[in-house]
């Protein structure tokens, strides 16, 4: 088959690239940049299964590339209302170019990625079986085709893949501003603070958050809208925009003042000011094209985290990737639920993440005066909301934690307790148990069949796991315990199984007894439960993961989703359902293929040779751009 394209080099793109390669999928990624990565103010906040699943997909620096954070701390004038200990679960906080760096140099030794920079896409057509993509390169104008089995849009809040799909990106311009800036200094403190009503002049909010080698972000809140400035600003200023240099370096200089009763020496890295918009894409899937990342979702309001739900996207989408690309499965009839299943859970979760955005901004914006006093009279004081603040910035809670989907097409049957207010679709998998299915599941230290001991989450990625809970198999040999009680039978059914199983044994797992086995989807979120080693209770979870019964390959394929709307050019004039140019009909250009073995993993994706384009078809202008 041919590779999977995928269009953006950034962190959701780099990282599902991978993701993919971990499946034995070939990948070609597409950037429009020269693959620079410039030290930026942008940062992120690693939960555990994020920084899980980088380390899954070849980053495996997380741990030095960012600061521990043990707790946090929520200030309001010159008290501290509340603390939050992170000993138990500590917080990584690291720069996003640290973070795209890391991911470009584990695509050094991954053959199965091809990395193209300067590739700027300006035409997409869909047939039967993939994805035609013409690109256009900025510096000198060749123009290259590209064939690909699926196509997964990386590009950005600005992105042409979405442009060229037709999908709306409804929403809101301006939920929240900020002033962004990254500072040497050493301060009188070592935890995160989130300020409110700072005791200086001039900042509603302020927040200072570690960083690696002595490095802070500082992040101010600004009033809303984005008013004219009151002198005209120079374009070519370090920090153009309403927030030039002087002005951040007198609010740095006042902050720092602040907390530190006089001035610290310090050194101004990097700085910006920042909207937070509020945008969901009305679809996440066309045909065989997807979105992931930015270009699907945009939030930031209260210190949210939208590269770490563009991350979840990533994972979410690699395995039913990989199911289709392995199984061509990827028609409505049968197993088409699969790739389905990756808009319901996703676009349901972030939508989830920004109805709760909106229910808390009247709460949580700062104010002042009789409005804060109301306000305090109406909905409880400010210690009460704090852990909400506090949420956004740890990526804990309705603003951050991990999902839950149950209620999801595809690997998730059954009901589940339904939590107070939450939806049908997504919810939290901190508020559920954990045996419901569609929660994440927690880390737990396992034994694999030849008896060599991991953790649960390191061995996610890669195929469905199916664990037996067996207690007692600590204390004994895996010799003795490998073809005793249940694991003779299991390790038949997981060969029995329409998806690629692996069989590991933990001591106890949270709700679940003795020979209670789980079976768990590549990303960590389980899709059933049962009691021993019932093969037609398993078999039917695997078919109810992957999307119910699929071909094998070498089977009949199915066409694009009825349901779906015609994407511009579904199509590509002249091309076969095998590629190939029909006779008599002027081709749209040479379709490059990166050519794939029998088996994958073994041949790279090659460099695709890049030919003048014959009988060119009349350019197409992506909208917006």
């Amino acid at each position: 088959m041919d590779p999977v394209i995928v269009v953006g080099a950034g962190p959701v793109g780099l990282a599902l690239a991978l993701a993919l390669a971990r499946h034995e999928v070939p990948t070609v990624v597409l950037d429009e940049g020269s693959g620079l990565c410039p030290e930026s103010p942008r940062s992120l906040v690693l939960g555990a299964d994020t920084a899980a699943f980088l380390t899954r997909t070849g980053y495996t620096r997380a741990a030095s590339d960012a600061a521990r954070w043990d707790a946090f701390a929520v200030w309001r004038r010159r008290q501290e209302v509340l603390r939050i200990d992170l000993a138990d679960t500590p917080v990584l906080h690291l720069p996003q170019h640290r973070l795209q760096r890391g991911l470009r140099d584990a695509l050094t030794g991954t053959p199965l990625v091809k990395l193209v920079p300067l590739h700027r896409v300006t035409r997409l057509e869909q047939d039967r079986d993939g994805v035609n993509v013409l690109t256009r390169n900025p510096q000198d104008g060749t123009e290259t085709w590209w064939r690909g089995s699926h196509l997964v849009g990386c590009d950005g809040a600005r992105s042409a893949v979405r442009k060229l799909l037709k999908i709306r990106f409804p929403g809101r311009p301006a939920v929240d501003r900020s002033a962004i800036a990254t500072v040497r200094v050493d301060l009188p403190f070592t935890e995160p603070r989130l300020h409110r009503e700072p005791p200086w002049r001039g900042d509603r909010e302020a927040t200072a958050r570690p960083l690696p080698d002595g490095v802070w972000r500082l992040d101010w809140r600004l009033p809303p809208g984005r008013p004219a400035p009151a002198e005209p600003v120079d374009p070519h200023a370090t920090w153009p925009g309403i927030v030039t240099g002087d002005t951040l370096l007198t609010r740095v200089s006042a902050t720092l003042t602040g907390w530190c009763g006089e001035l610290p020496t310090f050194d101004l890295l990097a700085a910006a000011d920042h909207t937070a918009q509020q945008r969901l894409a009305a679809r996440f899937r066309v045909g065989r094209c997807f979105l992931a990342g930015d270009a699907a979702h945009l939030h930031g309001a209260l210190g949210m985290q939208n590269l770490t739900d563009g991350l979840r996207d990533a994972d979410n989408l690699a395995w039913r990737l990989a199911l289709a690309w392995h199984l061509h499965s990827g028609g409505p009839q049968p197993g088409g639920s699969l790739l389905d299943g990756y808009e319901t859970e996703r676009r349901g979760a972030v939508g989830a993440r920004l109805r709760a955005v909106d229910q808390a901004m009247p709460l949580l914006r700062p104010l002042r005066g009789w409005a804060q006093t109301r306000r305090s009279l109406l909905t409880g004081s400010f210690r009460k909301h704090a852990p909400m603040l506090a949420d956004g910035h740890l990526g804990t809670g309705r603003f951050g934690g991990a999902p839950a989907y149950p209620a999801a097409p595809s690997g998730v049957p059954g009901r589940v307790p339904v939590q107070r207010g939450a939806r049908s679709t997504t919810s939290l998998s901190e508020l559920l148990p954990a045996t419901a299915p569609g929660v994440l599941v927690p880390d737990l230290p396992v034994l694999t069949t030849d008896g060599t001991p991991d953790r649960l989450h390191s061995r996610l990625g890669a195929g469905f796991l199916l664990l037996l809970v067996a207690p007692g198999t600590a204390v004994w040999s895996a010799e003795r315990w490998l073809g005793a009680g249940l694991m003779p039978r299991l390790a038949e059914v997981a060969a029995a199984l329409p998806v690629p199983a692996e069989v590991l044994v933990t001591e106890a797992y949270p709700g679940a007894g003795p020979h209670t086995v789980l079976l768990i989807r590549p990303d960590g979120h389980l899709v059933g439960v049962t009691q021993g080693a019932a093969a037609e209770d398993l078999q039917a979870l695997a078919d109810g993961a992957r999307g119910g019964p699929a071909s094998l390959p070498g089977g009949p394929e199915q066409e694009a989703p009825a349901s779906e709307p015609a994407a511009p050019g579904v199509t590509a004039p002249g091309v076969t359902a095998s590629g190939v140019t029909a006779p008599g009909t002027p081709a749209p250009g040479p379709v490059v293929t990166g050519p794939v073995s029998a088996t994958p993993a073994a041949t790279p994706v090659t460099t695709p040779v890049t030919a003048p384009v014959t009988a060119p078809a009349p350019p197409v202008r992506p909208s917006g751009r």
